[in-house]
């Protein structure tokens, strides 16, 4: 995997956005610095603690997320007309025990949509019912069954060129509730309707609390591992930030010598005949680009991405010979081909227990039309380039499809060869060393 995929990769990881590394820098003073490095081995310790709890059969939580529990909820009271209804030092309790359910990330956009769900969440506390004629008082118990916490953010680039959050939204609900009221005597036969209604009323009174503290310890455990992970990195707000990582791709791809790709020779036999292509290449192979969104969905504590990239106007040129007769017959001459372009939709899925190899879920192709000039084998130029020029355009769908399973099973193959585990926690000490500048490389 190139440096910038990797980037992009250990940033998703971190913070469920899609942030990625730009090319706009300046340089700031030791003590920014320094928080930069702090921050990325704090990074580096949540993702190996990670790691570790996605191991579990069924992971519960997310170690070292800043969720009290339990949570200290403010006095309740409220007026029933002749009597009055309090409950104080509340303690809602298994907070930290919840599963995410289901995660969808929007990287284009920045959006990010959770589902998270907690078994039971109990809520313990004293209670004082009190009337003109009578008062009682003790403890209670509210049991809330199957709480789901649904909520999105979106993130956006500032002015300054940070990566902030921008919005959230957060809502709470439950399937089911119990209730245990110690010591509600005669009172608690008067105020009946009233006591069962009772967990509804904590529930509401303590919502808007629950919400105002999410808000406030997202945002700030968000922005803080944007900054840390980004360091001194700034992004233009005229171009998202996966088209940044994509046009940096570019670059890499032009930087590294394979604008062109030098393609390796050829040479096949059958039987008496035989055909050898030499000092082929390829031009284009850097104009690739996004095409549409992509997604990244976590559920059943698998991550899978789906994007789609394509290409512009590719165009090659090969030599060529074909034999007969172990040598006995020779031609031989000079090829050049264009394609119009190349389309790939890809979708890829990684469990969350990295012992587990990545897979492969979906691989298409569209081409381009495909035309093809030969100089130098006389009537055979006119041969090849019909049976190039015409037929692949004819049959490219149905020749694409003939491709797509070999090829979805070569890349498996090399998925395979790879140990997710082994390479992240290789680059980490790198990470730690050089951020986002690291080499992340999976060694194919």
């Amino acid at each position: 995997m190139e440096p910038s995929s990797a980037r992009f990769l250990a940033l998703l990881i971190l913070f469920c956005g899609a942030i990625v590394k730009t090319v706009e820098s300046f340089e700031k003073d030791d003590v920014i610095k320094h928080n930069t490095k702090v921050g990325e081995k704090r990074i580096s310790a949540q993702i190996l603690a990670l790691i570790d709890h996605y191991k579990q059969e069924d992971p519960v939580g997310i170690p070292g997320a800043p969720i009290p529990d339990p949570m200290p909820v403010p006095d309740i009271s409220k007026s029933l007309g002749l009597a009055t209804f309090n409950m104080r030092n509340v303690l809602a309790h298994g907070l930290s025990k919840f599963r995410i359910k289901n995660l969808n990330i929007d990287i284009k956009e920045l959006k990010a949509f959770v589902g998270i769900q907690l078994d039971n969440m109990n809520m313990v506390g004293d209670y004082t019912l009190s009337s003109l004629f009578s008062r009682t008082q003790g403890p209670f118990k509210v049991m809330l069954k199957n709480v789901m916490v649904k909520g999105n953010a979106s993130l956006a680039v500032q002015r300054d060129g940070m990566i902030k959050t921008d919005d959230i939204q957060i809502d709470i609900t439950f399937s089911d509730m119990a209730m245990d009221f110690q010591n509600l005597g005669i009172l608690g036969s008067v105020f009946q309707g009233f006591i069962n209604s009772a967990p509804t009323l904590v529930f509401d009174s303590m919502k808007p609390f629950m919400l105002a503290e999410a808000y406030k310890q997202i945002r700030t455990e968000i922005d803080s591992n944007i900054a840390n992970a980004t360091g001194e990195f700034r992004f233009p707000n005229s171009i998202s930030p996966l088209d940044m990582a994509i046009a940096e791709g570019r670059k890499k791809v032009r930087s590294m010598g394979y604008e062109p790709y030098m393609i390796r020779d050829y040479n096949h036999t059958m039987g008496l005949f035989s055909m050898q292509m030499t000092n082929t290449y390829l031009t284009g192979a850097s104009s690739f680009y996004r095409v549409g969104n992509m997604t990244v969905v976590m559920a059943n504590n698998t991550i899978s991405m789906r994007f789609q990239v394509g290409t512009q106007k590719l165009a090659g040129a090969t030599q060529w010979e074909v034999g007969m007769g172990n040598g006995m017959v020779t031609r031989a001459g000079h090829a050049e081909f264009t394609v119009q372009h190349i389309k790939a939709t890809i979708e890829v899925s990684q469990a969350l227990d990295l012992r587990k190899r990545p897979q492969i879920k979906d691989l298409q192709f569209d081409l381009g039309n495909i035309q093809i000039r030969c100089d130098g084998a006389g009537t055979l130029d006119y041969i090849l380039e019909f049976g190039v020029n015409v037929l692949p355009n004819l049959l490219r769908y149905q020749i694409m499809d003939g491709l797509e399973n070999p090829i979805k099973v070569r890349i498996q193959e090399k998925m395979n060869a790879i140990d997710v585990e082994m390479a992240i926690r290789q680059y980490l000490p790198q990470f730690e060393k050089m951020g986002l500048d690291a080499d992340f490389n999976f060694k194919l």
